[in-house]
């Protein structure tokens, strides 16, 4: 691949991030505000996982237990959103031909970093927004969920892998830093 290709490619790929992220989080917002579209299997994380369970029930929230639901299922995003902003970055620099850097390094190791975050606040923020959800619901119909699926094994393996190399081009960018002191 050209690298004139490559850059062409890098940029679309931050283009397409920034649309990720904002269609994630435009998503999650939508599913609580119009909860029937939980039933055609859309929606992200915890919104997925909590919202068909009681998306009759849904229809009836008050708009503060619906901001509450958006603000909630929101937070892991938010983290995402964040390592994902990284990655935008790091695919802007790679359009500038920016491969071998400390920054390119240390973009990509926030990326692996923010997806630890996100799954950890799933996983922390799950139970808080099943007791928010069933809040006014009848004695004994209170539910306190939490999950640990293969997804989240899948996640927290790839952010440690995203994390070391993010380390191993750390040490790349030294060496050819140093390397290029020598020419």
């Amino acid at each position: 691949m050209t690298s004139n290709r490559l850059a062409q490619l890098s940029q679309r790929m931050a283009s397409v991030t920034l649309l990720l992220i904002v269609a994630m989080l435009l998503l999650n917002a939508a599913m609580w505000l119009f909860p029937g579209l939980s039933t055609v299997g859309a929606g992200f994380a915890l919104t997925e996982r909590q919202l068909p369970i009681i998306a009759d029930q849904a229809l009836l929230f008050t708009w503060w237990q619906v901001l509450g639901g958006i603000v909630l299922s929101s937070v892991p995003l938010l983290a995402l959103a964040g390592g994902l902003g990284h990655l935008r970055r790091l695919f802007q620099g790679y359009a500038k031909g920016v491969y071998f850097s400390a920054d390119s390094a240390q973009h990509l190791g926030k990326v692996g970093r923010a997806v630890a975050i996100w799954v950890l606040l799933d996983f922390v923020c799950e139970p808080l927004l099943s007791m928010w959800v069933t809040l006014h619901a009848p004695a004994g119909e209170h539910l306190i969920t939490i999950s640990f699926t293969p997804p989240t094994f899948v996640a927290l393996f790839l952010a440690a892998c995203i994390s070391i190399i993010a380390r191993i081009l750390g040490q790349a960018s030294e060496v050819d830093s140093e390397n290029r002191s020598f020419v």
